[in-house]
């Protein structure tokens, strides 16, 4: 498929939804993509996702409240690489 006709494909799937089903959408969107990350997913398969066409709608049009995927992937994959030891008292 060319970078047109899949381009389109995916304005078409955006167009679908409104802003406020995609902000409704917004923790799956970046739960699905901790999930590619921890499969080994390269960056170039995840750019071609649904949810990274919703997670750049939402910064597009909502730049102030939606960060960039690209930023989302960067903050997830590091949080993946040095995993928080949660402190547990009993």
């Amino acid at each position: 498929m060319s970078k047109v006709g899949l381009a389109l494909r995916q304005t078409m799937a955006v167009a679908k939804l409104t802003i406020g089903e995609l902000e409704a959408g917004y923790p799956l969107y970046c739960k699905a993509l901790r999930r590619l990350l921890q499969e080994g997913r390269s960056p170039k398969e995840i750019q071609r996702t649904v949810c990274w066409g919703h997670l750049e709608t939402l910064n597009r049009c909502l730049p102030g409240r939606y960060k960039a995927p690209s930023y989302l992937l960067a903050l997830i994959k590091r949080d993946l690489e040095n995993p928080k030891e949660h402190d547990i008292t009993y």
